[in-house]
Protein backbone atom coordinates (compact mmCIF):
# COMPACT_ATOMS: atom_id res chain seq x y z
CA UNK A 1 0.00 0.00 0.00
CA UNK A 2 2.78 2.39 -1.07
CA UNK A 3 0.12 5.65 -1.51
CA UNK A 4 1.64 8.69 0.21
CA UNK A 5 -1.79 10.31 -0.68
CA UNK A 6 -3.86 7.49 1.02
CA UNK A 7 -0.99 7.93 4.17
CA UNK A 8 -2.05 11.34 4.40
CA UNK A 9 -5.49 10.80 4.33
CA UNK A 10 -5.35 8.61 7.06
CA UNK A 11 -3.01 10.70 9.01
CA UNK A 12 -5.61 13.77 8.98
CA UNK A 13 -8.45 11.20 9.35
CA UNK A 14 -6.67 10.33 13.18
CA UNK A 15 -6.02 13.95 13.56
CA UNK A 16 -10.00 14.45 12.93
CA UNK A 17 -11.15 11.82 15.38
CA UNK A 18 -8.51 12.53 17.90
CA UNK A 19 -9.93 15.71 18.11
CA UNK A 20 -13.92 15.35 18.00
CA UNK A 21 -12.68 12.88 21.16
CA UNK A 22 -10.86 14.94 23.21
CA UNK A 23 -12.81 18.64 22.61
CA UNK A 24 -16.24 16.82 22.12
CA UNK A 25 -16.91 13.18 23.68
CA UNK A 26 -14.61 14.38 26.41
CA UNK A 27 -14.69 17.52 26.68
CA UNK A 28 -17.62 19.78 25.72
CA UNK A 29 -19.77 17.31 26.19
CA UNK A 30 -18.39 14.21 28.63
CA UNK A 31 -20.12 11.44 27.26
CA UNK A 32 -18.87 9.08 29.77
CA UNK A 33 -20.71 10.62 32.47
CA UNK A 34 -24.08 11.09 30.65
CA UNK A 35 -26.08 8.05 31.48
CA UNK A 36 -28.41 9.22 28.33
CA UNK A 37 -25.40 8.35 26.44
CA UNK A 38 -25.10 4.55 26.91
CA UNK A 39 -25.86 2.96 23.29
CA UNK A 40 -23.57 5.98 21.96
CA UNK A 41 -20.60 5.09 24.15
CA UNK A 42 -20.94 1.73 23.13
CA UNK A 43 -21.13 2.63 19.27
CA UNK A 44 -17.74 4.78 19.88
CA UNK A 45 -16.12 1.77 22.23
CA UNK A 46 -16.82 -0.96 19.53
CA UNK A 47 -16.13 1.49 16.33
CA UNK A 48 -12.74 2.50 17.95
CA UNK A 49 -11.97 -1.52 18.39
CA UNK A 50 -12.32 -1.71 15.05
CA UNK A 51 -9.97 1.48 13.95
CA UNK A 52 -7.21 0.31 16.17
CA UNK A 53 -7.24 -3.46 14.09
CA UNK A 54 -7.26 -1.31 10.57
CA UNK A 55 -4.62 1.10 12.01
CA UNK A 56 -2.06 -2.08 13.04
CA UNK A 57 -3.10 -4.05 10.15
CA UNK A 58 -2.40 -1.05 7.63
CA UNK A 59 0.89 -0.39 9.84
CA UNK A 60 2.42 -3.65 9.21
CA UNK A 61 1.06 -6.00 7.25
CA UNK A 62 -0.52 -6.13 3.55
CA UNK A 63 -3.78 -8.62 4.35
CA UNK A 64 -4.25 -11.54 1.11
CA UNK A 65 -7.21 -13.35 0.36
CA UNK A 66 -9.34 -14.26 2.90
CA UNK A 67 -7.61 -11.74 4.99
CA UNK A 68 -8.31 -8.97 2.64
CA UNK A 69 -12.22 -10.18 2.42
CA UNK A 70 -12.52 -9.76 6.26
CA UNK A 71 -10.76 -6.23 6.62
CA UNK A 72 -12.87 -5.10 3.70
CA UNK A 73 -16.19 -6.46 5.89
CA UNK A 74 -14.70 -4.54 9.17
CA UNK A 75 -14.20 -1.35 6.93
CA UNK A 76 -17.53 -1.89 5.77
CA UNK A 77 -18.97 -2.50 9.58
CA UNK A 78 -16.92 0.65 10.60
CA UNK A 79 -19.56 2.92 8.02
CA UNK A 80 -22.51 1.16 9.23
CA UNK A 81 -21.61 1.86 12.75
CA UNK A 82 -20.80 5.90 12.10
CA UNK A 83 -24.09 5.86 10.47
CA UNK A 84 -25.93 4.11 13.47
CA UNK A 85 -24.06 6.54 15.71
CA UNK A 86 -25.48 9.65 13.60
CA UNK A 87 -28.94 8.65 13.94
CA UNK A 88 -28.49 8.10 18.33
CA UNK A 89 -26.26 11.07 18.45
CA UNK A 90 -30.06 13.43 17.11
CA UNK A 91 -31.90 11.33 19.32
CA UNK A 92 -30.43 11.74 22.38
CA UNK A 93 -28.27 15.02 22.51
CA UNK A 94 -27.96 18.58 20.85
CA UNK A 95 -24.64 18.45 19.09
CA UNK A 96 -22.41 21.51 18.67
CA UNK A 97 -21.88 23.00 15.69
CA UNK A 98 -18.26 22.13 15.64
CA UNK A 99 -19.01 18.65 16.25
CA UNK A 100 -21.30 18.73 13.18
CA UNK A 101 -18.35 20.18 10.93
CA UNK A 102 -15.83 18.13 12.31
CA UNK A 103 -18.08 14.55 11.64
CA UNK A 104 -19.43 15.81 7.82
CA UNK A 105 -15.15 16.03 7.51
CA UNK A 106 -14.66 12.42 9.01
CA UNK A 107 -16.99 11.21 6.90
CA UNK A 108 -16.10 12.69 3.68
CA UNK A 109 -12.30 12.36 4.26
CA UNK A 110 -13.09 8.22 5.22
CA UNK A 111 -14.43 8.20 2.24
CA UNK A 112 -11.57 8.91 0.13
CA UNK A 113 -10.17 6.82 1.83
CA UNK A 114 -11.91 4.03 1.07
CA UNK A 115 -11.77 5.12 -2.63
CA UNK A 116 -8.41 5.00 -2.52
CA UNK A 117 -8.41 1.65 -1.02
CA UNK A 118 -11.18 0.06 -2.77
CA UNK A 119 -8.29 -1.24 -5.63
CA UNK A 120 -5.79 -2.00 -3.33
CA UNK A 121 -8.13 -4.52 -1.29
CA UNK A 122 -9.51 -6.09 -4.92
CA UNK A 123 -6.08 -6.91 -5.74
CA UNK A 124 -5.03 -8.45 -2.34
CA UNK A 125 -8.18 -10.61 -2.50
CA UNK A 126 -7.52 -12.98 -5.20
CA UNK A 127 -4.01 -13.40 -3.86
CA UNK A 128 -3.33 -16.51 -1.85
CA UNK A 129 -4.54 -16.24 1.54
CA UNK A 130 -1.93 -15.10 3.90
CA UNK A 131 -0.48 -11.76 6.33
CA UNK A 132 2.59 -10.47 4.12
CA UNK A 133 4.45 -8.14 6.60
CA UNK A 134 5.63 -4.96 5.55
CA UNK A 135 6.40 -1.74 7.29
CA UNK A 136 6.01 2.09 5.72
CA UNK A 137 8.51 3.71 8.08
CA UNK A 138 7.22 6.97 10.12
CA UNK A 139 3.55 6.07 8.41
CA UNK A 140 3.45 2.61 9.93
CA UNK A 141 5.25 3.85 13.82
CA UNK A 142 1.86 6.95 13.19
CA UNK A 143 -0.63 3.84 12.56
CA UNK A 144 0.76 2.22 15.56
CA UNK A 145 0.46 5.09 17.87
CA UNK A 146 -3.03 5.67 16.78
CA UNK A 147 -4.05 2.20 17.30
CA UNK A 148 -2.92 2.46 20.50
CA UNK A 149 -4.80 5.73 21.29
CA UNK A 150 -8.17 4.24 19.90
CA UNK A 151 -7.64 0.67 21.21
CA UNK A 152 -7.41 2.72 25.38
CA UNK A 153 -10.33 4.58 24.37
CA UNK A 154 -12.33 1.69 23.44
CA UNK A 155 -11.65 0.30 26.89
CA UNK A 156 -12.76 3.49 28.35
CA UNK A 157 -15.97 3.84 26.55
CA UNK A 158 -17.26 0.85 26.87
CA UNK A 159 -16.24 0.32 30.38
CA UNK A 160 -18.03 3.89 30.54
CA UNK A 161 -21.39 2.09 29.35
CA UNK A 162 -21.30 -0.52 31.80
CA UNK A 163 -21.17 2.34 34.31
CA UNK A 164 -24.29 4.34 33.27
CA UNK A 165 -26.34 2.44 35.06
CA UNK A 166 -24.99 3.33 38.24
CA UNK A 167 -25.01 6.89 37.59
CA UNK A 168 -29.04 7.04 37.83
CA UNK A 169 -29.96 9.55 40.47
CA UNK A 170 -33.68 8.07 40.50
CA UNK A 171 -36.55 10.49 40.57
CA UNK A 172 -35.81 14.31 40.47
CA UNK A 173 -39.22 14.92 42.17
CA UNK A 174 -38.34 13.11 45.14
CA UNK A 175 -35.67 16.27 45.94
CA UNK A 176 -38.00 18.74 46.69
CA UNK A 177 -40.72 16.29 48.21
CA UNK A 178 -41.18 18.86 51.46
CA UNK A 179 -42.69 21.60 49.47
CA UNK A 180 -46.01 22.88 49.41
CA UNK A 181 -47.71 21.78 45.78
CA UNK A 182 -48.03 23.16 42.69
CA UNK A 183 -45.91 26.47 43.69
CA UNK A 184 -44.86 28.97 40.86
CA UNK A 185 -41.03 29.76 41.19
CA UNK A 186 -38.83 32.11 38.87
CA UNK A 187 -35.45 31.01 38.60
CA UNK A 188 -32.76 32.79 37.41
CA UNK A 189 -29.78 30.83 36.01
CA UNK A 190 -31.81 28.04 35.67
CA UNK A 191 -29.67 26.67 32.70
CA UNK A 192 -26.25 26.41 34.95
CA UNK A 193 -24.67 23.33 36.55
CA UNK A 194 -27.41 23.75 39.66
CA UNK A 195 -29.95 25.72 38.48
CA UNK A 196 -30.87 23.02 35.82
CA UNK A 197 -31.47 19.85 37.94
CA UNK A 198 -33.33 22.31 40.33
CA UNK A 199 -35.61 22.94 37.36
CA UNK A 200 -35.55 19.28 36.54
CA UNK A 201 -36.64 18.88 40.40
CA UNK A 202 -39.29 21.34 40.37
CA UNK A 203 -41.11 20.31 36.91
CA UNK A 204 -40.82 16.58 38.08
CA UNK A 205 -42.98 17.39 40.92
CA UNK A 206 -45.53 19.46 39.12
CA UNK A 207 -44.63 23.07 40.27
CA UNK A 208 -44.50 25.83 37.67
CA UNK A 209 -41.55 27.27 36.98
CA UNK A 210 -40.19 30.30 35.05
CA UNK A 211 -36.49 30.32 34.15
CA UNK A 212 -34.38 33.37 33.14
CA UNK A 213 -31.98 33.59 30.64
CA UNK A 214 -29.33 35.16 28.67
CA UNK A 215 -29.69 32.58 26.53
CA UNK A 216 -32.51 31.14 25.36
CA UNK A 217 -30.65 27.84 22.98
CA UNK A 218 -29.73 26.48 26.73
CA UNK A 219 -33.16 26.52 27.33
CA UNK A 220 -33.89 23.07 25.02
CA UNK A 221 -31.86 21.04 27.87
CA UNK A 222 -34.30 22.17 30.64
CA UNK A 223 -36.84 19.74 31.35
CA UNK A 224 -40.01 20.50 30.18
CA UNK A 225 -43.08 22.43 30.58
CA UNK A 226 -41.40 25.65 31.59
CA UNK A 227 -41.77 29.02 30.97
CA UNK A 228 -38.46 30.58 29.33
CA UNK A 229 -37.94 34.00 29.56
CA UNK A 230 -35.09 36.82 28.68
CA UNK A 231 -35.71 39.82 30.72
CA UNK A 232 -37.55 40.30 34.47
CA UNK A 233 -40.05 42.83 31.98
CA UNK A 234 -42.00 39.59 30.58
CA UNK A 235 -43.35 39.07 34.31
CA UNK A 236 -46.24 40.82 34.40
CA UNK A 237 -47.45 42.45 37.33
CA UNK A 238 -50.42 39.80 38.04
CA UNK A 239 -48.58 37.02 37.67
CA UNK A 240 -47.90 34.66 40.15
CA UNK A 241 -44.83 34.03 42.16
CA UNK A 242 -44.23 32.38 44.79
CA UNK A 243 -40.73 31.85 45.24
CA UNK A 244 -37.26 33.23 43.58
CA UNK A 245 -34.00 31.68 43.61
CA UNK A 246 -31.39 33.54 42.37
CA UNK A 247 -28.82 31.35 41.11
CA UNK A 248 -27.66 34.05 38.10
CA UNK A 249 -23.79 34.99 38.11
CA UNK A 250 -20.68 35.18 35.84
CA UNK A 251 -18.76 32.20 36.27
CA UNK A 252 -15.81 33.36 38.95
CA UNK A 253 -13.10 31.02 38.17
CA UNK A 254 -12.91 30.30 34.21
CA UNK A 255 -10.40 33.10 33.69
CA UNK A 256 -7.83 34.99 34.99
CA UNK A 257 -9.53 38.00 37.13
CA UNK A 258 -8.36 41.29 35.30
CA UNK A 259 -9.82 44.60 36.00
CA UNK A 260 -12.91 43.54 33.33
CA UNK A 261 -13.62 40.39 34.81
CA UNK A 262 -13.46 41.55 38.27
CA UNK A 263 -15.69 44.19 37.81
CA UNK A 264 -18.38 41.99 35.55
CA UNK A 265 -18.01 39.22 38.09
CA UNK A 266 -19.30 41.62 40.75
CA UNK A 267 -21.77 43.57 38.03
CA UNK A 268 -23.99 41.05 36.99
CA UNK A 269 -24.76 39.39 40.53
CA UNK A 270 -25.76 42.77 41.97
CA UNK A 271 -27.55 44.27 38.59
CA UNK A 272 -29.66 41.16 38.67
CA UNK A 273 -30.50 41.36 42.17
CA UNK A 274 -31.95 44.70 41.93
CA UNK A 275 -33.69 43.68 39.09
CA UNK A 276 -35.24 41.38 41.34
CA UNK A 277 -36.15 43.54 43.99
CA UNK A 278 -38.08 46.40 40.96
CA UNK A 279 -39.77 43.17 40.41
CA UNK A 280 -40.70 41.89 43.75
CA UNK A 281 -41.84 46.05 43.74
CA UNK A 282 -44.30 45.85 41.18
CA UNK A 283 -45.86 42.71 41.29
CA UNK A 284 -49.53 42.87 42.94
CA UNK A 285 -48.68 39.34 45.35
CA UNK A 286 -45.33 39.77 46.44
CA UNK A 287 -43.36 36.24 46.53
CA UNK A 288 -43.06 34.38 50.27
CA UNK A 289 -39.51 34.15 49.71
CA UNK A 290 -36.22 34.48 48.29
CA UNK A 291 -33.48 32.07 48.25
CA UNK A 292 -30.42 33.86 46.81
CA UNK A 293 -26.98 32.52 46.01
CA UNK A 294 -24.01 33.36 47.54
CA UNK A 295 -20.60 31.81 48.47
CA UNK A 296 -18.53 30.64 51.28
CA UNK A 297 -15.91 32.61 49.70
CA UNK A 298 -17.80 35.72 51.59
CA UNK A 299 -16.00 34.33 54.92
CA UNK A 300 -12.52 34.79 53.36
CA UNK A 301 -9.04 32.34 54.35
CA UNK A 302 -9.11 31.83 57.92
CA UNK A 303 -6.98 28.84 57.83
CA UNK A 304 -8.13 25.82 60.35
CA UNK A 305 -10.70 28.17 62.09
CA UNK A 306 -14.42 26.77 61.99
CA UNK A 307 -16.89 28.55 60.61
CA UNK A 308 -20.35 28.64 61.51
CA UNK A 309 -22.55 31.45 60.04
CA UNK A 310 -21.87 33.89 62.87
CA UNK A 311 -18.36 33.99 62.03
CA UNK A 312 -16.84 37.00 60.65
CA UNK A 313 -15.08 37.64 57.38
CA UNK A 314 -11.11 38.28 56.17
CA UNK A 315 -10.22 40.58 53.09
CA UNK A 316 -10.42 38.66 49.77
CA UNK A 317 -12.00 38.92 46.24
CA UNK A 318 -14.31 36.47 46.52
CA UNK A 319 -15.61 37.81 50.03
CA UNK A 320 -15.93 41.22 48.08
CA UNK A 321 -18.23 39.49 45.29
CA UNK A 322 -20.21 37.67 47.96
CA UNK A 323 -20.36 40.49 50.16
CA UNK A 324 -21.98 42.62 47.29
CA UNK A 325 -24.33 40.14 46.29
CA UNK A 326 -25.87 39.51 49.93
CA UNK A 327 -26.23 43.06 50.19
CA UNK A 328 -28.33 43.67 47.21
CA UNK A 329 -29.93 40.58 48.48
CA UNK A 330 -31.26 42.95 51.54
CA UNK A 331 -32.68 45.40 49.57
CA UNK A 332 -35.64 42.53 48.87
CA UNK A 333 -35.85 42.00 52.34
CA UNK A 334 -37.21 45.23 53.21
CA UNK A 335 -39.50 44.99 50.86
CA UNK A 336 -41.07 42.17 53.31
CA UNK A 337 -39.89 39.05 51.48
CA UNK A 338 -37.74 36.34 53.73
CA UNK A 339 -34.59 36.57 52.28
CA UNK A 340 -32.06 33.36 52.31
CA UNK A 341 -28.57 34.52 51.45
CA UNK A 342 -27.04 30.94 50.32
CA UNK A 343 -23.29 30.44 50.88
CA UNK A 344 -22.96 27.52 49.04
CA UNK A 345 -19.41 25.43 49.32
CA UNK A 346 -17.94 23.83 46.16
CA UNK A 347 -20.86 21.88 44.67
CA UNK A 348 -19.83 18.43 43.23
CA UNK A 349 -21.61 16.36 40.84
CA UNK A 350 -20.42 14.63 37.51
CA UNK A 351 -22.39 16.50 35.44
CA UNK A 352 -20.64 19.98 35.51
CA UNK A 353 -19.01 22.39 38.41
CA UNK A 354 -15.18 22.00 39.74
CA UNK A 355 -15.74 18.00 39.74
CA UNK A 356 -16.62 17.70 36.28
CA UNK A 357 -13.27 19.07 35.18
CA UNK A 358 -11.46 16.71 36.94
CA UNK A 359 -12.73 13.18 36.41
CA UNK A 360 -11.41 12.71 33.15
CA UNK A 361 -7.97 14.06 34.42
CA UNK A 362 -8.06 11.86 37.18
CA UNK A 363 -9.51 8.58 35.21
CA UNK A 364 -6.22 8.58 33.37
CA UNK A 365 -4.10 9.19 36.10
CA UNK A 366 -3.63 12.74 36.44
CA UNK A 367 -5.09 13.08 40.28
CA UNK A 368 -3.62 16.43 41.20
CA UNK A 369 -2.83 17.84 44.34
CA UNK A 370 -3.32 21.92 44.51
CA UNK A 371 -0.32 23.19 46.63
CA UNK A 372 0.57 22.00 49.68
CA UNK A 373 -3.31 20.20 50.17
CA UNK A 374 -3.45 21.63 53.52
CA UNK A 375 -6.28 24.03 52.45
CA UNK A 376 -10.08 22.91 53.21
CA UNK A 377 -12.62 22.24 50.73
CA UNK A 378 -16.22 22.43 52.47
CA UNK A 379 -18.47 21.03 49.60
CA UNK A 380 -21.65 19.54 49.14
CA UNK A 381 -22.99 17.01 46.82
CA UNK A 382 -25.58 18.64 44.22
CA UNK A 383 -28.45 17.30 45.25
CA UNK A 384 -28.08 17.84 48.83
CA UNK A 385 -27.38 21.56 47.71
CA UNK A 386 -31.07 20.91 46.09
CA UNK A 387 -32.37 19.79 48.77
CA UNK A 388 -31.08 22.11 50.76
CA UNK A 389 -32.97 24.94 48.55
CA UNK A 390 -35.86 23.23 48.67
CA UNK A 391 -35.71 22.89 52.94
CA UNK A 392 -35.37 26.79 52.69
CA UNK A 393 -38.36 27.45 50.30
CA UNK A 394 -40.28 25.44 53.39
CA UNK A 395 -38.74 26.22 56.40
CA UNK A 396 -39.94 29.85 57.47
CA UNK A 397 -37.82 29.62 60.05
CA UNK A 398 -35.04 30.33 57.90
CA UNK A 399 -33.63 33.35 56.83
CA UNK A 400 -30.33 35.40 56.65
CA UNK A 401 -27.07 33.68 56.03
CA UNK A 402 -26.78 29.94 55.54
CA UNK A 403 -24.32 27.66 55.31
CA UNK A 404 -24.84 24.95 52.37
CA UNK A 405 -21.73 22.74 52.37
CA UNK A 406 -22.14 19.18 54.04
CA UNK A 407 -21.09 18.79 57.61
CA UNK A 408 -16.89 17.24 57.08
CA UNK A 409 -15.27 19.51 55.12
CA UNK A 410 -11.96 17.96 53.93
CA UNK A 411 -9.09 18.76 52.96
CA UNK A 412 -7.58 19.29 49.31
CA UNK A 413 -5.22 16.34 49.47
CA UNK A 414 -7.68 14.21 51.12
CA UNK A 415 -10.52 15.12 48.44
CA UNK A 416 -8.12 14.32 45.45
CA UNK A 417 -7.13 10.56 47.31
CA UNK A 418 -10.87 9.73 47.56
CA UNK A 419 -11.48 11.07 44.11
CA UNK A 420 -8.64 8.94 42.89
CA UNK A 421 -9.71 6.12 45.35
CA UNK A 422 -13.45 6.17 43.57
CA UNK A 423 -12.05 5.93 40.47
CA UNK A 424 -9.17 3.58 41.04
CA UNK A 425 -6.30 5.26 40.03
CA UNK A 426 -3.41 6.58 41.45
CA UNK A 427 -3.03 10.53 42.44
CA UNK A 428 0.00 11.02 40.29
CA UNK A 429 0.73 14.54 40.87
CA UNK A 430 1.06 17.68 43.40
CA UNK A 431 0.60 21.39 41.65
CA UNK A 432 3.36 23.44 43.36
CA UNK A 433 1.85 26.21 44.64
CA UNK A 434 3.90 29.27 42.95
CA UNK A 435 3.50 27.04 39.64
CA UNK A 436 -0.47 28.10 40.01
CA UNK A 437 -0.18 31.61 41.46
CA UNK A 438 2.28 32.26 38.59
CA UNK A 439 -0.09 30.77 35.91
CA UNK A 440 -3.58 32.48 37.35
CA UNK A 441 -2.45 35.19 39.70
CA UNK A 442 -4.95 35.92 42.44
CA UNK A 443 -7.95 33.44 41.01
CA UNK A 444 -5.40 30.37 40.95
CA UNK A 445 -4.67 31.72 44.66
CA UNK A 446 -8.11 32.17 45.94
CA UNK A 447 -10.14 29.44 44.22
CA UNK A 448 -7.35 26.38 44.15
CA UNK A 449 -4.79 27.62 46.89
CA UNK A 450 -7.53 29.20 49.61
CA UNK A 451 -9.97 27.33 51.27
CA UNK A 452 -12.68 27.49 54.39
CA UNK A 453 -13.79 25.22 56.84
CA UNK A 454 -17.45 25.81 56.99
CA UNK A 455 -19.69 24.09 59.33
CA UNK A 456 -23.85 24.05 58.25
CA UNK A 457 -25.05 25.03 62.07
CA UNK A 458 -28.60 26.74 61.01
CA UNK A 459 -29.42 23.73 58.73
CA UNK A 460 -28.25 21.18 61.46
CA UNK A 461 -30.63 23.23 63.96
CA UNK A 462 -33.45 22.53 62.16
CA UNK A 463 -32.87 19.12 61.56
CA UNK A 464 -31.86 19.15 57.75
CA UNK A 465 -30.86 15.19 57.01
CA UNK A 466 -27.33 15.14 54.56
CA UNK A 467 -27.72 12.28 52.06
CA UNK A 468 -23.96 12.86 51.65
CA UNK A 469 -22.43 13.75 54.73
CA UNK A 470 -19.27 12.43 54.22
CA UNK A 471 -16.78 12.91 51.14
CA UNK A 472 -15.81 9.49 50.19
CA UNK A 473 -19.44 7.54 50.04
CA UNK A 474 -20.50 10.32 48.35
CA UNK A 475 -17.83 10.26 45.27
CA UNK A 476 -18.18 6.70 44.87
CA UNK A 477 -21.77 6.50 44.85
CA UNK A 478 -22.19 9.64 42.12
CA UNK A 479 -19.35 7.99 40.30
CA UNK A 480 -20.86 4.87 39.94
CA UNK A 481 -18.28 2.80 41.70
CA UNK A 482 -19.24 -0.79 42.35
CA UNK A 483 -18.66 -0.43 45.92
CA UNK A 484 -19.36 2.23 48.01
CA UNK A 485 -17.93 2.44 51.45
CA UNK A 486 -20.49 3.18 54.48
CA UNK A 487 -21.07 6.08 56.68
CA UNK A 488 -19.36 6.33 60.24
CA UNK A 489 -21.72 6.28 62.94
CA UNK A 490 -20.18 9.73 64.17
CA UNK A 491 -20.89 11.14 60.68
CA UNK A 492 -24.46 9.65 60.63
CA UNK A 493 -25.12 11.31 63.77
CA UNK A 494 -23.55 14.82 62.77
CA UNK A 495 -25.42 15.01 59.78
CA UNK A 496 -28.94 14.28 61.42
CA UNK A 497 -28.54 15.83 65.11
CA UNK A 498 -29.29 19.65 65.18
CA UNK A 499 -26.50 21.08 66.89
Amino acid sequence: MDNNVLWVLIAIQIFMGAFDTVVHHEGSERLAWRPSQKTELRLHGVRNFFYSVIFLCFAWSEPHGLFAVVLAAILIAEVLITLWDFVEEDLTRRLPCTERINHTLLALNYGAILALLVPFLWEWAFLPTKIVPTSYGWWSAMATLAAMGVGLFSVRDLMAASRSDRLDRGDPAKLVEGLPPRQHVLVTGGTGFVGKRLVEALVAAGHFVTVLTRDPRKAEDLAHPVRMITDLEQVHNADRVDVIVNLAGDPIANWLWTATKRARIISFRVEMTKALERLVKRLDDQPKCLINGSAIGWYGFQGDAILSEEATSAPAFVHDVCDSWEKAALDVEKEGVRVVRLRTGLVLGVEGGMLARLLTPTEFGGGVIMGSGEQWMSWIEQDDLIRVIAHAIADETLRGAVNATAPEPVRNRDFTRALARALHRPVSFSAPAWVLEKLLGEMGRETMLGGQRVVPTKLLRTGFPFRHPEIEPMLHRITGAKVVPSLSNETWARSATPL
